[in-house]
């Protein structure tokens, strides 16, 4: 039906006769007879020279012929790549009618979230979200590149599994064969890719749907796509050059740039020095070690396990509202308080509660953090990692650029704890119960109690971009002791184990390789290359923030006689 897209002409192709396809941009009346018409397609917009008295509306989808010349009068439009050359001589084909769109198209209008996804077929149109699934195109074809270089072979995995507990809530569908009974939806491939490895496969990857059910934010879905991979006699070196690869390759193919090699660092180095697992490296405000300096001090907010600050460039411009607000962040967020303190011209400190300082403990602040005048000073003192929670927070809050600033900072976070504490005091995973413990740790498994548990690291790491975390792997546990060890210190007996990992455990009787493996956000990928703050703008259909989706109405009823098919009966709800 057409000869080019729209978006692709030029003035070398002054004198062709070409035919295009697309929407109605806009339309500007020159004269009686005369008018200018944009016409848009994936690639671009033209300008199209028609006959005054046709009815052309916005979104009308039409079919136009006529031969390349350059603009009317010579007057280019360089905001158009198109900007020199315009389509005169038209013959136009109206090949669908269309009633006024719910909302503008150009990016200059703000338009509320639930009607574009609402009408996303009519959002869809935009530039913005076509740059951003080709970006997201790219992406997946780049890793699926990088992968095959490397020997991996594609495996897609079940759909429909039976529940196991990995963190997150289970989707769950109702089995009709089975009354009672349930399928669950994968939350990853987790143990599918790693019966693969015993299998001998050796290499796998997959890019695969998973879908949890935990609350929504701007780098989570309910269902989101990753780049999954495992691999057979390696170490945890040897999946970061894969990943690295990929990424990389990922990265180039988007940006035309590609990264050089990645940095990495402890869990422990990170959260002393950005509060955070995924430190946001792209600027500075690192967290200072003050501990020491106030050992011996006579003011009781400073009494604490440990005290840390962060030093906030110009900061002392903050009104007193500004820091009252962030004092009432800091104790939103569980902490006790926040001091802050303002750098004079002279590098004396201006606090309220300075005067309970002594001289020493102040100069050695202001020495300590590098104050210059005219900076703010912002401490907690508190438990270890409380402080570094609240202060990484506070860092990410005041200094943290927008996606688009400071270039792509790419990072591995190593050594994670193998194991949290929930609030009843029980070790719960940090990562998965299938993280093999760092060789170093494995005898703690067997004394370690209470915050001990703590201590054991695991062979876990995590890639993080611009402080998002892209993903997670590990050296995964291939002996069945220490896989029911580690699950036994989760709560989960013999039993129990059985019935939900025994195909795992059982796998491990007929010799499993060691294996290591990760996976990546391709959402949170694409959507940091795209520029864009929120996954749901790389997603052709997202979810909303509470779960929903406009377009369909989804999540909905459904009827009963679906319902006692499946042998289900809705309870009512307060």
């Amino acid at each position: 039906m057409r000869t080019d897209l729209c978006g692709n002409l030029r003035s070398s192709d002054i004198g062709r006769e070409v035919v295009l396809c697309g929407w109605v941009d806009r339309r500007r009346e020159h004269s009686e007879h005369l008018a200018f018409v944009d016409l848009r397609d994936r690639t671009g917009v033209m300008q199209c020279v028609v006959d005054g008295g046709r009815d052309l509306r916005s979104e009308y989808v039409v079919r136009i012929s006529g031969t390349v010349q350059e603009r009317h009068g010579g007057k280019s439009n360089e905001n158009l790549a198109t900007g020199e050359v315009e389509l005169q001589d038209c013959t136009v084909e109206v090949l669908s009618v269309a009633e006024p769109p719910p909302f503008p198209l150009d990016e200059r209008t703000d338009v509320d979230e639930n009607i574009r996804l609402r009408y996303r077929y009519v959002d869809l149109r935009k530039p913005r979200l076509q740059h951003n699934l080709r970006v997201r195109a790219k992406v997946n074809s780049a890793i699926r590149i990088a992968m095959e270089e490397q020997d991996f072979v594609e495996i897609e995995t079940p759909m429909l599994i039976a529940s196991t507990p990995e963190g997150a809530r289970d989707f769950v569908v109702p089995s009709r064969m089975k009354p009672g009974s349930f399928y669950a939806l994968p939350q990853s491939p987790q143990i599918f890719k790693q019966l693969c490895m015993v299998g001998g496969i050796d290499r796998y990857y997959q890019i695969a749907r998973c879908l949890r059910d935990e609350d929504l934010r701007a780098d989570r879905q309910f269902e989101f796509m990753q780049l999954d991979a495992e691999a057979s006699f390696v170490t945890q070196d040897d999946v970061y050059q894969f990943i690295n690869h990929a990424v990389r390759g990922a990265t180039e193919a988007v940006t035309g740039v590609r990264p050089g090699e990645i940095p990495s660092m402890t869990w422990h180095e990170a959260m002393e020095r950005f509060g955070s697992d995924k430190p946001d490296t792209r600027f500075g405000m690192e967290l200072t070690e003050l501990t020491e300096l106030f050992s011996a001090t006579e003011f009781n907010a400073f009494k604490a396990d440990c005290i840390k600050g962060i030093k906030v460039d110009g900061g002392a411009e903050y009104s007193r509202n500004q820091l009252d607000g962030l004092t009432d962040d800091v104790k939103s967020w569980g902490g006790k308080g926040l001091v802050w303190m303002k750098v004079e011209p002279d590098r004396s400190l201006n606090s309220p509660v300075a005067k309970f300082c002594s001289d020493a403990e102040l100069q050695g602040l202001v020495d300590t953090l590098d104050a210059q005048p005219g900076d703010l000073l912002l401490i907690v003192a508190d438990r270890r990692r409380t402080v570094q929670n609240l202060l990484g927070r506070l860092r990410i809050q005041i200094g943290r650029p927008p996606v688009t600033e400071g270039g792509l900072h790419f990072l591995w976070v190593t050594d994670f704890p193998l194991f949290e504490l929930n609030e009843a005091g029980t070790p719960v995973p940090a990562h998965h119960p299938f993280t093999m413990p760092h060789e170093d740790d494995i005898a703690l498994l067997e004394t370690a109690s209470g915050e001990g548990f703590l201590d054991i690291r695991s062979q876990a790491y995590d890639l993080v971009l611009n402080g998002w975390e892209l993903g997670s792997g590990s050296v995964r546990i291939h002996r069945s002791d220490v896989q029911q060890q580690v699950l036994g210190l989760l709560g989960i007996g013999d039993e129990e184990a059985q019935a939900k990992f025994g195909f795992l455990l059982d796998a491990f009787k007929y010799g499993a390789p060691p294996h290591a493996g990760f996976a990546i956000g391709i959402d949170r990928l694409a959507a940091l290359l795209a520029g864009e703050e929120n996954i749901r703008e790389v997603i052709a259909y997202p979810k909303t923030q509470t779960g929903a989706d406009p377009m369909t109405q989804a999540p909905t009823p459904i009827d009963d006689g679906h319902l006692q098919e499946l042998g289900l009966r809705v309870v009512p709800q307060d």
